[in-house]
């Protein structure tokens, strides 16, 4: 199923800002109802025809879990991006975040 995973477990408050032309941050919040050892990745594709990464460079909270991302030679384009964030526990399934952003907008 699309929203298997426990209900509340996906992030929140997903947002990103980009700086100086080519440097963007994203950050979020970790769900309500997730799990404590609960960690988040995050994922973008630029384009349709570009490959979908995995974030590098990782911001990371007072438990080590990620909750945000600093993404480096960031190009902005027309299309929308799009961004996927899952999550693993060893007690439950995590609920992703998907959403497509236009760059150039933010």
């Amino acid at each position: 199923p699309v929203f298997a995973g426990m209900k509340g477990s996906a992030i929140e408050n997903f947002s990103c800002v980009i700086y100086n032309i080519f440097l963007m941050n994203c950050t979020w919040q970790a769900g309500r109802h997730a799990p404590a050892d609960t960690q988040y990745f995050l994922y973008w594709q630029n384009s349709r025809d570009e490959e979908e990464m995995e974030c590098e460079l990782y911001i990371k909270d007072e438990n080590f879990r990620n909750m945000g991302c600093v993404f480096q030679n960031v190009s902005i384009g027309t299309e929308k991006a799009y961004f996927l964030v899952n999550g693993s526990s060893k007690d439950s399934l995590i609920q992703f975040y998907d959403e497509y952003i236009d760059l150039y907008k933010i």
